[in-house]
Parts: C-alpha cells; structure tokens; sequence
C-alpha cells in the first residue's frame, strides 16, 4: 500500500510512555509515504518556552495566561521532523530533564490542551497522516480511520527509555514513567485512555518492525473496506 492508495488516511497512535510511539509512527508513516505529527513535541515545546520565560508551570493560572505567546510550528517529515518555537528549532532541547520533568503538569492546563488542539487538527486537516499522542483517537481526531493503543509492560518501557537517554538507572526511569502515566490518566481534560474502536498492541515482546508490521496492516485493511 501507498499514499497514493489512501491520500487522506488518518492514523492515531496513542500510549503510555516508552512504549514506542515515536519509533512505531515515523516507521509506518515512512512506509506508507505519509506525513507524521508528534503531539507530545508540541507540548514539550510549550513547556520549554515556558522554564524559559521563568513562568512557574506548576501555576495553572500563570501558564494558561502566557500559553497564547508563543508560536510553535511543527515538521511533518517523517525521516526528519522538526518542531520550532518562535521560528527557533528546539529538537534537542526539549528532550532534556527539565522539560522531561515538567511537561505533565503543563499539558494537564486546558487552556495548553484548547490551543495546541487547534494547531494539531490544522496539521492533520488535509489527512495523510500518522498522528501520535495520548488522546488523538479520542479528542484530537475521533474520525481517525485507524486507532492503535501502545502499550507495553513497565521493566520494558523503561528498559528502552533509560537506553534512549544514554544509559540513565532503569528503576529511576521506571518511576518517572508511572508518574508520568498517573498524571497523564487522571488529567481532568483529554486524560490518556484508550479510544473507542482503537486495536490495543502490546510492543513488550514485539521488535519495531512488528509492530510497524501490525500497524500497516490495519492501515491496509481500513483501505480496503473504504474501496
């Protein structure tokens, strides 16, 4: 299957931390020559903006009032997607700790949740797209043609993220990772949960080219059913 097979196709990935998503949705927007969106980039592009401003991101009030100031633009490309703010490429930046650390509780602002929605559904507007997040199948994009829930066992999860941050101690990054999990689940506004009619795969004991492998295959059969 191509774009050229399902130009318009929408796919949500959403999940837990660490179990994935990122590496899972490039792949499969690679194979199918679609553009790919990473939601969690623009939020932790937002709190980036923020620490830098000095704004205490654990003050709702004062995060919702300067949320509207900067802009945040992100690259669809997905052998090499970017994310900017104020024209400014923060790629490397906002996968440090500090950003790490205070993202939840900025993405759990409503207002945060109220704009970068509106920048999210412009990007996925004109569909062709593999959109990853933890509620695009059921906020951001309920219309999605293809839902997956990520998931996969905590030791794993945090296994491949200690590995993706040059070796930092596993049972550390575990906590950070159910922490992060239990705030991201009981936000009042868009908690993670799994969408209505999304395909749960657990990545535990699947290698990223199975997983992509299952993901195609659910993109191939929604086209299918649409011819």
């Amino acid at each position: 299957m191509s774009s050229a097979e399902t130009p318009s196709i929408v796919i949500a990935v959403d999940g837990t931390s660490g179990s994935g998503k990122s590496s899972t949705s490039r792949g499969v927007a690679e194979r199918l020559g679609l553009r790919y969106l990473d939601t969690g980039a623009m939020f932790r592009a937002m709190t980036w903006w923020l620490l830098r401003e000095g704004v205490d991101v654990r003050d709702v009030e004062a995060v919702a009032a300067a949320a509207g100031r900067p802009r945040i633009d992100s690259g669809t490309d997905p052998l090499a997607p970017t994310i900017t703010v104020d024209g400014t490429d923060v790629s490397v930046e906002i996968r440090g700790e500090d950003v790490t650390a205070a993202v939840s509780p900025v993405s759990a602002v409503p207002e945060v949740r109220a704009l970068l929605l509106q920048l999210q559904r412009r990007v996925i507007g004109d569909g062709g797209i593999v959109v990853e997040g933890r509620d695009i199948g059921s906020v951001v994009w309920p219309e999605a043609e293809v839902k997956v829930y990520l998931s996969a066992d905590p030791d794993a999860r945090a296994v491949r993220r200690a590995a993706e941050q040059g070796g930092t101690d596993v049972a550390t990054t575990q906590q950070s990772l159910l922490e992060r999990d239990r705030i991201d689940s009981g936000r009042a506004t868009a908690p993670l949960t799994m969408a209505e009619g999304a395909v749960h795969v657990d990545s535990t004991h699947l290698t990223l080219p199975e997983v992509i492998d299952r993901i195609v295959a659910l993109a191939e059969q929604a086209a299918a059913e649409r011819r």
